[in-house]
Protein backbone atom coordinates (compact mmCIF):
# COMPACT_ATOMS: atom_id res chain seq x y z
CA UNK A 1 0.00 0.00 0.00
CA UNK A 2 1.99 3.14 -0.56
CA UNK A 3 2.65 5.27 2.01
CA UNK A 4 2.90 2.55 4.80
CA UNK A 5 6.26 2.51 6.70
CA UNK A 6 7.99 -0.20 8.90
CA UNK A 7 7.72 0.34 12.71
CA UNK A 8 10.41 2.54 14.46
CA UNK A 9 13.79 0.12 14.93
CA UNK A 10 14.27 -0.64 18.51
CA UNK A 11 17.73 0.81 20.40
CA UNK A 12 18.29 0.09 23.56
CA UNK A 13 15.03 -1.46 24.62
CA UNK A 14 13.43 1.57 23.19
CA UNK A 15 12.56 3.13 20.05
CA UNK A 16 14.18 5.50 17.91
CA UNK A 17 11.98 8.56 17.13
CA UNK A 18 11.88 9.27 13.14
CA UNK A 19 10.96 11.81 11.08
CA UNK A 20 10.18 11.51 7.43
CA UNK A 21 10.65 14.48 5.28
CA UNK A 22 9.17 14.62 1.22
CA UNK A 23 10.39 17.03 -1.12
CA UNK A 24 8.65 17.82 -4.02
CA UNK A 25 9.97 20.87 -6.64
CA UNK A 26 8.57 22.94 -8.98
CA UNK A 27 10.86 24.87 -11.93
CA UNK A 28 13.32 23.66 -14.28
CA UNK A 29 17.27 23.76 -14.14
CA UNK A 30 16.94 25.64 -17.52
CA UNK A 31 15.57 29.06 -15.38
CA UNK A 32 12.74 29.42 -17.96
CA UNK A 33 9.72 29.39 -14.96
CA UNK A 34 8.70 32.14 -13.36
CA UNK A 35 9.24 31.00 -10.04
CA UNK A 36 11.35 28.00 -8.44
CA UNK A 37 9.19 26.36 -5.43
CA UNK A 38 10.84 23.45 -3.22
CA UNK A 39 8.54 21.99 -0.45
CA UNK A 40 9.41 19.94 2.16
CA UNK A 41 6.88 18.01 4.21
CA UNK A 42 7.63 16.67 7.43
CA UNK A 43 5.82 13.83 9.29
CA UNK A 44 6.32 12.13 12.22
CA UNK A 45 6.22 8.41 12.18
CA UNK A 46 4.76 8.54 15.63
CA UNK A 47 1.96 10.14 13.97
CA UNK A 48 0.15 7.24 11.78
CA UNK A 49 -1.23 8.19 8.23
CA UNK A 50 -2.20 4.41 7.67
CA UNK A 51 -5.95 5.30 8.92
CA UNK A 52 -6.08 8.68 6.74
CA UNK A 53 -4.79 6.99 3.67
CA UNK A 54 -7.65 4.07 4.11
CA UNK A 55 -9.79 6.12 4.45
CA UNK A 56 -8.93 8.54 1.36
CA UNK A 57 -8.97 4.98 -0.93
CA UNK A 58 -12.26 3.88 1.01
CA UNK A 59 -13.60 7.49 -0.60
CA UNK A 60 -12.20 6.71 -3.78
CA UNK A 61 -13.78 3.38 -3.95
CA UNK A 62 -17.16 4.92 -2.55
CA UNK A 63 -17.45 7.34 -5.17
CA UNK A 64 -16.36 5.00 -8.36
CA UNK A 65 -13.12 6.83 -8.71
CA UNK A 66 -10.15 5.64 -9.71
CA UNK A 67 -7.13 4.86 -7.37
CA UNK A 68 -4.14 6.03 -8.59
CA UNK A 69 -1.32 8.04 -7.51
CA UNK A 70 -2.27 11.44 -7.31
CA UNK A 71 -0.29 14.09 -9.35
CA UNK A 72 -1.85 17.80 -9.08
CA UNK A 73 -0.74 18.87 -12.83
CA UNK A 74 -1.43 16.17 -14.21
CA UNK A 75 -4.75 15.86 -13.04
CA UNK A 76 -6.07 19.71 -13.65
CA UNK A 77 -4.59 20.06 -17.53
CA UNK A 78 -6.00 16.56 -18.28
CA UNK A 79 -3.14 14.84 -19.32
CA UNK A 80 -1.12 11.71 -18.11
CA UNK A 81 -3.20 9.31 -16.66
CA UNK A 82 -6.04 11.57 -15.91
CA UNK A 83 -6.42 11.82 -20.13
CA UNK A 84 -9.82 11.07 -21.19
CA UNK A 85 -11.72 12.13 -17.86
CA UNK A 86 -13.97 14.90 -17.57
CA UNK A 87 -13.87 17.78 -15.80
CA UNK A 88 -16.53 16.70 -13.09
CA UNK A 89 -14.42 13.39 -12.50
CA UNK A 90 -10.99 15.14 -12.03
CA UNK A 91 -13.21 17.70 -9.77
CA UNK A 92 -13.64 14.83 -7.34
CA UNK A 93 -10.19 13.60 -7.28
CA UNK A 94 -9.10 16.82 -6.32
CA UNK A 95 -11.78 17.03 -3.80
CA UNK A 96 -10.72 13.40 -2.86
CA UNK A 97 -7.21 14.49 -2.17
CA UNK A 98 -8.34 17.48 -0.28
CA UNK A 99 -9.47 16.33 2.33
CA UNK A 100 -7.11 13.58 3.07
CA UNK A 101 -4.35 16.27 2.83
CA UNK A 102 -6.53 18.35 5.77
CA UNK A 103 -6.82 14.73 8.06
CA UNK A 104 -2.83 13.85 7.52
CA UNK A 105 -0.97 14.23 10.44
CA UNK A 106 2.07 16.36 8.13
CA UNK A 107 3.53 19.98 8.62
CA UNK A 108 5.18 21.66 5.49
CA UNK A 109 7.28 24.02 4.46
CA UNK A 110 7.32 26.03 1.33
CA UNK A 111 10.59 27.85 -0.27
CA UNK A 112 9.83 30.31 -3.30
CA UNK A 113 12.18 31.99 -5.62
CA UNK A 114 11.81 34.17 -8.43
CA UNK A 115 14.40 33.17 -10.82
CA UNK A 116 14.74 36.80 -12.47
CA UNK A 117 16.53 37.92 -9.30
CA UNK A 118 19.44 35.45 -9.97
CA UNK A 119 21.76 35.13 -12.60
CA UNK A 120 22.19 31.47 -12.95
CA UNK A 121 21.28 27.91 -11.95
CA UNK A 122 24.04 28.12 -9.62
CA UNK A 123 22.81 31.38 -7.75
CA UNK A 124 19.68 30.00 -7.40
CA UNK A 125 20.75 26.37 -5.83
CA UNK A 126 23.06 28.62 -3.77
CA UNK A 127 19.82 30.72 -2.49
CA UNK A 128 18.09 27.57 -2.31
CA UNK A 129 20.24 25.90 0.07
CA UNK A 130 20.86 28.84 2.33
CA UNK A 131 16.65 29.16 2.59
CA UNK A 132 16.32 25.43 3.80
CA UNK A 133 19.66 25.68 6.17
CA UNK A 134 17.73 29.05 7.50
CA UNK A 135 14.64 26.47 7.45
CA UNK A 136 16.14 23.45 9.42
CA UNK A 137 18.07 26.21 12.10
CA UNK A 138 14.98 28.12 12.89
CA UNK A 139 13.45 24.88 14.13
CA UNK A 140 16.45 23.22 15.49
CA UNK A 141 14.86 22.20 18.55
CA UNK A 142 12.14 20.50 16.74
CA UNK A 143 14.23 18.77 14.79
CA UNK A 144 16.58 17.52 17.57
CA UNK A 145 14.30 15.66 19.23
CA UNK A 146 14.22 13.10 15.82
CA UNK A 147 16.93 10.34 16.03
CA UNK A 148 16.90 9.58 12.72
CA UNK A 149 15.53 12.09 9.92
CA UNK A 150 14.61 9.94 6.41
CA UNK A 151 14.87 12.30 3.17
CA UNK A 152 12.90 11.21 0.63
CA UNK A 153 13.31 13.11 -2.84
CA UNK A 154 13.19 12.04 -6.54
CA UNK A 155 16.60 14.27 -7.05
CA UNK A 156 15.04 15.70 -10.20
CA UNK A 157 16.95 18.57 -10.24
CA UNK A 158 20.37 18.26 -10.43
CA UNK A 159 21.44 21.41 -8.94
CA UNK A 160 18.90 21.25 -6.15
CA UNK A 161 19.13 17.74 -5.00
CA UNK A 162 23.01 19.01 -4.60
CA UNK A 163 21.70 22.01 -2.35
CA UNK A 164 19.18 19.68 -0.50
CA UNK A 165 22.22 17.10 0.39
CA UNK A 166 24.78 19.91 1.23
CA UNK A 167 22.36 21.98 3.55
CA UNK A 168 20.82 19.14 5.29
CA UNK A 169 24.11 17.76 5.72
CA UNK A 170 25.26 21.28 7.69
CA UNK A 171 22.11 21.87 9.26
CA UNK A 172 21.75 18.20 10.75
CA UNK A 173 24.16 15.67 11.64
CA UNK A 174 25.61 13.35 9.25
CA UNK A 175 24.36 10.34 10.95
CA UNK A 176 21.01 11.01 11.69
CA UNK A 177 20.03 11.82 7.90
CA UNK A 178 19.58 8.95 5.53
CA UNK A 179 17.99 9.62 2.17
CA UNK A 180 15.76 7.29 0.07
CA UNK A 181 15.10 7.63 -3.56
CA UNK A 182 11.55 8.18 -4.53
CA UNK A 183 9.01 9.27 -6.46
CA UNK A 184 5.44 10.21 -6.37
CA UNK A 185 3.95 7.41 -7.08
CA UNK A 186 5.75 5.48 -3.96
CA UNK A 187 4.20 7.53 -1.13
CA UNK A 188 0.99 9.18 -0.50
CA UNK A 189 3.31 11.61 1.45
CA UNK A 190 5.07 12.32 -1.78
CA UNK A 191 1.74 12.94 -3.29
CA UNK A 192 1.02 15.67 -0.38
CA UNK A 193 4.57 17.59 -1.62
CA UNK A 194 3.31 17.42 -4.72
CA UNK A 195 0.01 18.45 -4.19
CA UNK A 196 1.43 21.64 -1.87
CA UNK A 197 3.52 22.46 -4.50
CA UNK A 198 1.10 23.04 -7.02
CA UNK A 199 -1.31 24.92 -5.15
CA UNK A 200 1.65 26.87 -3.70
CA UNK A 201 2.02 27.84 -7.31
CA UNK A 202 -1.31 28.23 -8.26
CA UNK A 203 -1.31 31.40 -5.56
CA UNK A 204 1.29 32.87 -6.88
CA UNK A 205 -0.34 32.78 -9.65
CA UNK A 206 -3.34 34.28 -8.84
CA UNK A 207 -1.15 37.38 -6.49
CA UNK A 208 0.42 37.64 -9.87
CA UNK A 209 -2.53 38.34 -12.30
CA UNK A 210 -1.79 35.26 -14.63
CA UNK A 211 -3.63 32.44 -13.40
CA UNK A 212 -5.12 30.38 -16.53
CA UNK A 213 -8.51 29.75 -17.55
CA UNK A 214 -7.61 25.86 -16.15
CA UNK A 215 -7.00 27.54 -12.37
CA UNK A 216 -10.69 29.26 -12.30
CA UNK A 217 -12.43 26.14 -13.76
CA UNK A 218 -11.09 24.75 -10.42
CA UNK A 219 -10.88 27.25 -8.39
CA UNK A 220 -12.82 30.18 -9.17
CA UNK A 221 -11.58 33.70 -8.11
CA UNK A 222 -8.32 33.96 -6.27
CA UNK A 223 -10.63 35.88 -3.36
CA UNK A 224 -12.28 31.93 -3.40
CA UNK A 225 -9.14 30.14 -4.07
CA UNK A 226 -7.57 32.08 -1.13
CA UNK A 227 -10.22 31.25 1.61
CA UNK A 228 -10.54 27.36 0.14
CA UNK A 229 -7.88 25.54 -0.46
CA UNK A 230 -4.89 27.92 0.49
CA UNK A 231 -6.32 28.74 3.90
CA UNK A 232 -6.88 25.45 4.75
CA UNK A 233 -3.39 24.08 3.41
CA UNK A 234 -1.48 26.71 5.18
CA UNK A 235 -2.75 26.10 8.89
CA UNK A 236 0.25 23.21 8.00
CA UNK A 237 2.70 25.44 7.48
CA UNK A 238 5.95 24.87 9.37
Amino acid sequence: MPGTFSPASCYLGGQLREASIFLDESGSDGMRDRHYLLTLVVHDQESDILPDIALYEQSLQAKGLPDIPFHASPLLNGHGRYEGMDLAERKKLLSSFRVFFRHAPIRYHCIRLKTSEYASVEALAIAMRKHIVDFIFGRLAFFQEFDIVKVYYDDGQRSIADAVHKALDYALSKQSVVYRETSSEDYRISQIADYICTMELTALKYKSKISTATDEKFFGSWSQFKKGIFKEMVKKAL
